[in-house]
């Protein structure tokens, strides 16, 4: 997609420029761009918009620098058509999940197990030593803590700090209005209850993470899946239409790189999202999880960042970024703090304190951005590898997202492979991935699946990846063996939108 960014941003102009030129095959493959003194003059700008447009570029995969040689155009993996815009049922409906995740979730931490079923990093992309440091001078600075029953909504310190990195995603928040929690899911779990009643309707994104799903259930909620596009999310359109003639008390998005899909909301949607939820006086819980994978700044903008009237409650954790292990996550829930800081009070009280202070310094610390930059390129390297190896070895029809970040891929097979007996057979071998049914109320999407690459990734998930293509086909040449012969492209509407920058050129190709 065009970088979705304020074209009054000049760096932001010249990266969306170059790209135009690139997506239209001006510039191709190996092509050499100009210097970075060359292109500040033709453009007449600073060296240092020149250097924040290549860098724009650089952290969409488009460009790269190579020592001493200068910037060329990057080499991309073979593309695929991305998968249909989700159509899901216009009513709402009760959650019921089976007991598929624990045993999913339990595999990702067996060794003997390829797992693909995560979205969690690999701990090894993470700096222990850093952690460790900071979690043992928390200890030493801190011991009476240790002693000490823990109180309130948070360590003052931690909720400054997480004040000052939500700058970053354009919210100035107080705070004294922030919650610290075990996780962002347990903020959402605060958020929910605070605003809704069992039997209320949710509107949500579809796909949407099962998480979520399995606490609607848990809080008898009924699910009112929204159709939702691969690369700008959740349709504002069919949204309005659910408010008109739905009684929907509350709405839970991730407008940032969205869990499977990976999408992100446009810039002025977001904008619009906040004034329509303000008119229809609907909370809006927005988790913000990923937006510091997102690959553009602006991407990293949240919907609270628009909020005018505290109907927007954002979640978050340093879980995807920071350290997975500490669990800290928070919320600031708008005009229903009141609610969550009961709730959090009564439900589970306060954090650890030590372990809150050494979250604060961690936030603090410099190259907090250098991190950031350096997982978010360790994970567009394997998503290149991953979308190649799908490429190569799924069968033909296969479609695939191409999320600006992350590290979750959302596989839409040719019907009529099915995706839990695919699963079954990838168990038999050792293999394991999330099916496409988990991730709806429904029985929808059954013949999907979801990849998570930020976990191991080496030659033995490459093999089992390819296997797993492997194992669709064979599925495919079972059920459909004349039409495996000549298969047939479906049409992919959803990919004629003149505004897409990823390449949506062909199916894949067996």
């Amino acid at each position: 997609m065009a970088i979705n960014g304020n074209h009054g941003t000049l760096y932001l102009q010249i990266a969306d420029s170059i790209e135009r030129s690139i997506r239209s095959g001006a510039l191709r493959q190996n092509d050499r761009l100009p210097s970075l003194r060359d292109l500040a003059r033709q453009r007449s700008v600073s060296l240092a918009t020149a250097t924040q447009a290549y860098r724009t570029l650089e952290d969409s995969r488009l460009i790269e620098g190579r020592p001493r040689s200068g910037y060329f155009v990057r080499a991309r993996p073979g593309m695929a058509s991305e998968p249909t815009t989700s159509q899901p049922p216009r009513t709402s409906r009760l959650v019921d999940r089976c007991n598929l995740v624990d045993q999913i979730m339990s595999m990702a931490q067996d060794k003997s197990i390829v797992s693909f079923g995560a979205a969690c990093p690999s701990g090894a992309l993470f700096d222990e030593d850093r952690t460790r440091r900071a979690v043992s001078r928390a200890v030493l600075r801190h011991r009476d803590l240790l002693t000490r029953y823990a109180l309130g909504y948070g360590h003052p310190a931690l909720r400054r700090a997480t004040a000052r990195h939500l700058v970053r995603m354009g919210c100035e928040l107080d705070p004294e209005r922030l919650v610290i929690t075990n996780g962002c899911l347990e903020s959402i779990v605060f958020c929910l209850r605070a605003v809704t009643q069992p039997g209320d309707i949710v509107a949500l994104e579809s796909p949407t993470y099962f998480g979520v799903l399995e606490i609607l259930e848990k809080l008898h909620l009924r699910a009112l899946e929204i159709p939702t596009h691969p690369r700008t999310g959740l349709s504002l359109e069919a949204l309005q239409f659910a408010f008109d003639t739905q009684p929907i008390k509350a709405l839970v998005l991730v407008p940032t790189l969205s869990n499977p899909l990976g999408a992100c909301m446009p810039l002025e949607q977001r904008r619009q999202l906040a004034q329509m939820v303000a008119e229809r006086d609907c909370p809006l819980i927005e988790d913000v999880i990923y937006n510091d994978l997102a690959e553009q700044d602006d991407r990293r903008t949240a919907v609270k960042a628009f909020d005018k009237t505290g109907h927007v409650m954002v979640c978050g954790s340093f879980s995807k970024t920071i350290a997975p292990g500490l669990r800290l996550g928070w919320c600031e829930p708008g005009r229903w703090f009141d609610a969550v800081a009961n709730l959090k009070r009564t439900t589970s009280g306060g954090q650890t304190a030590v372990i809150e202070l050494a979250m604060a310094e961690l936030l603090s610390q410099p190259g907090l951005e250098a991190g950031y930059r350096q997982l978010r390129q360790h994970f567009a390297t394997r998503v290149d590898q991953a979308r190649a190896i799908i490429c190569e070895a799924f069968p033909a029809g296969t479609r695939v997202t191409d999320p600006p970040g992350g590290s979750i891929l959302w596989v839409e097979l040719p019907k009529p492979v099915d995706a839990m007996a695919l699963y079954s057979a990838c168990l038999a071998e050792s293999i394991c991935f999330i099916p496409g049914q988990m991730f709806s109320a429904s029985d929808r999407f059954s013949n999907f699946l979801r990849l998570g690459v930020g976990n191991r990734w080496t030659a033995l998930e490459h093999d089992a990846l390819r296997r797993i293509g492997q194992l669709a086909g064979d599925q495919l040449r079972q059920a459909r063996p004349a039409a495996a012969a000549n298969p047939a492209i479906p049409a992919n509407p959803a990919s004629a939108d003149p505004q897409s920058t990823r390449s949506q050129v062909s199916e894949v190709n067996s």
